[in-house]
């Protein structure tokens, strides 16, 4: 995702997390990490489903966002990279939210 600063090659983009589609504007350099990060949260989502039945999907959403930072700082990154992903984690767990409360 972009960063503070408007980028003018923006491009609307679907993406589906939590069997939830969300329609997102991104740098186009970014498409792939975008989607390749939401194709492992499904994925994740789908191994926490597995190992821990009968939880409700505000749960798995929360088990692979800890899964997730976790797994961020034990490759070391450094403290910028931390933050662009704790900033995006944080909007997709909105995105999430919001579309949970609608259900």
């Amino acid at each position: 995702m972009s960063d503070t600063n408007p980028s003018p090659n923006l491009i609307p983009i679907n993406i589906t997390i939590a069997d939830r589609t969300y329609r997102v504007k991104i740098d186009a350099k970014d498409e792939e990490t975008v989607r390749n990060t939401a194709a492992l949260i499904n994925q994740k989502m789908v191994e926490f489903k597995n190992a821990y039945a009968g939880k409700d999907m505000q749960d798995y959403i929360s088990m692979v966002l800890l899964w997730f930072t976790t797994e961020q700082q034990k490759t070391g990154q450094n403290l910028y990279e931390i933050e662009n992903a704790q900033n995006q984690i944080e909007t997709l767990t909105t995105w999430v939210e919001k579309a949970l409360s609608k259900t």
